[in-house]
């Protein structure tokens, strides 16, 4: 559920009085918040925020397409580490089955591939 119009958008009061205060000074220190939920006003534009992401401050300068925006949605709070290896071997495998070799009098080309071995003993089978 969204919030009412006639609420307004939802700043932290603290927020508002720190952006307050830097307008006047020419040296704009960044302004370190835990309000990932506030919405960035148009009074916040031109200034820097250190939004923490439940481990540490990143640091983001307000820009006029952010207007609108919460301050969260820019402090990723999880981190990509890539796919599984199981998706790299796939990937390998299929490298090394495209190489092309050739093989006898007659010059064909054949694809090689790794062989598979199977376990014996380990059977799909109910005994």
């Amino acid at each position: 559920m969204s919030r009412p119009i006639w609420k307004g958008p939802f700043v932290d009061p603290s927020l508002i009085k720190k952006v307050e205060k830097l307008k006047n000074q020419t040296n704009k220190t960044p302004i370190k918040t835990w309000s990932r939920k506030s919405t960035i006003l148009p009074e916040f534009v031109g200034h820097s925020f250190l939004i923490h992401n439940g481990k540490k401050f990143i640091p983001i300068r307000i820009s006029e397409e952010m207007v609108g925006h919460k301050l969260g949605e820019f402090s990723p709070t999880r981190q990509f580490s890539g796919h599984t290896s199981a998706d790299k071997k796939a990937a390998q495998v299929a490298a090394e089955s495209t190489t092309v070799k050739s093989v006898g009098p007659t010059s064909s080309p054949v694809a090689t591939s790794k062989s598979i071995k199977i376990k014996e003993g380990s059977s799909d089978a109910k005994k």
